[in-house]
C-alpha cells in the first residue's frame, strides 16, 4: 500500500464529522504546500507496539539532535485524537511563538509549543492556520 492509500485508509477510519474535517484539512495542507513530500506514520514502533496516534506528514524538515546526528522528518503533521484534531508545525525554535502570534486569532484552539489542537475545523480560522503553517515552513528552512 502506498502512502496516499495509507492516508486515505487512515482518514476513512475516522468517525464523522472528524473524517470530513480530516479530508478537508488534508486537501487544504496540500494546497498550502503543493508538491511537498507526503509521509504516513502508523504510530507503531519497531516492535509493532502503538506508541502514538497515526500521523500524516507534509514536507521535509531535518531534525538536529544534541549529539550532532540528524534525521529527516515532516515539517507539518496532521493527526486525529480523542479530543479532536492536531496540526503539528515543526522547526520553530521559539516554543512560545505559535501561541503568542496565532493563538488568540485561531479561534477555539489550544496552542502549545508546536501543536495546534481543536475539536472541529469549523472552530478555527483557516486563514490563520495557513499563516501559521507558512511561517513554520519558512522558519524551518532558515534553521
Amino acid at each position: 500500500m502506498n502512502i496516499q492509500e495509507q492516508i486515505k485508509k487512515y482518514i476513512s477510519t475516522q468517525p464523522e464529522p472528524k473524517r470530513n474535517d480530516m479530508q478537508e484539512l488534508h486537501k487544504f495542507i496540500l494546497q498550502v504546500l503543493p508538491g511537498s513530500k507526503l509521509w504516513f506514520l502508523d504510530g507503531k514502533n519497531s516492535e509493532n507496539k502503538i506508541v502514538s496516534n497515526p500521523n500524516i506528514g507534509y514536507g521535509v524538515y531535518t531534525i538536529k539532535y544534541a549529539d550532532g546526528t540528524t534525521r529527516e522528518f515532516y515539517q507539518i503533521g496532521l493527526s486525529a485524537n480523542t479530543t479532536g484534531i492536531s496540526v503539528y508545525i515543526l522547526g520553530i525554535k521559539d516554543k512560545t511563538y505559535l501561541a503568542k502570534t496565532f493563538g488568540k486569532k485561531l479561534g477555539k484552539a489550544k496552542v502549545t509549543g508546536y501543536c495546534i489542537g481543536f475539536k472541529a475545523l469549523k472552530d478555527i480560522d483557516t486563514d490563520i492556520l495557513e499563516a501559521a503553517i507558512r511561517y513554520g515552513v519558512e522558519t524551518s528552512l532558515k534553521n
